[in-house]
């Protein structure tokens, strides 16, 4: 390539980099105009949006969904499909909830199982990263067993008692699930172990000891 086709390529580049940037400019100003042309009642809402949309913070709660199934219900006209779905909630700092819900639509059911784990939350009494003491949970036929861990154990559980215990802010202990393997047991029976927790300062006020004499 010659010295003058390099000059004329150089040239149509940064012409069409104005062109750009000229454009760009333009439709900020028209943007500018049209808000600048709007009534002064409509440009605050427009400014209060802007400003509440940058300053929304994040919501601490955390949904996890555990399962979705297929449910059917016999009535008169014959079956009605419906979806089911089960949903841990929690804000990792000591606060979990399961919800369950069913409804025509997969979205829907999600929605209504988070509303439903909200209002069914628990308080989960933690003792440094684990759990004051080992207990066992039950719900219908499934059976889980939690234990205290070690700093640097993690999170040793498997299907739904996992979120579970992730979305309560529990960082180290051991479990064992039993019977039956449905999710929605799983977590039932982890949350009622959970519930049943008690820390030991609790139960040395409730007896009327201190500490040593508890632990003695």
């Amino acid at each position: 390539m010659s010295e003058e086709e390099k000059i004329e390529s150089v040239a149509e580049e940064t012409v069409e980099e104005k062109t750009e940037a000229e454009a760009t400019e333009t439709e900020e100003d028209v943007t500018e105009e049209v808000v600048t042309k709007l009534p002064a009642k409509k440009q605050r809402n427009r400014k209060k949006n802007v400003e509440t949309q940058e300053a929304k913070p994040e919501s601490e709660w955390k949904e996890q969904v555990v399962q979705i199934s297929r449910v059917t219900k016999v009535v008169k006209g014959g079956k009605k499909l419906s979806f089911r779905a089960v949903v841990i909630v929690g804000n990792q700092k000591g606060q979990v909830g399961v919800g369950c819900a069913k409804a025509a639509e997969v979205i829907i059911a999600i929605q209504k199982a988070i509303a439903d784990g909200r209002k069914n939350l628990i308080n989960v009494p933690i003792f440094k990263t684990t759990i004051p003491h080992p207990i066992v949970g039950r719900s219908g036929a499934g059976k889980v067993m939690l234990r205290p861990a070690s700093q640097g154990t993690g999170i040793i559980a498997g299907g739904a008692v996992r979120p579970v215990l992730e979305l309560a802010g529990i960082e180290n202990i051991l479990t064992k699930s039993q019977g039956s393997k449905s999710p929605l047991n799983a977590a039932y029976a982890t949350i009622d172990a959970l519930k049943s927790l008690r820390m030991f300062s609790d139960v040395a006020k409730k007896r009327g000891l201190t500490m040593a004499e508890l632990l003695n």
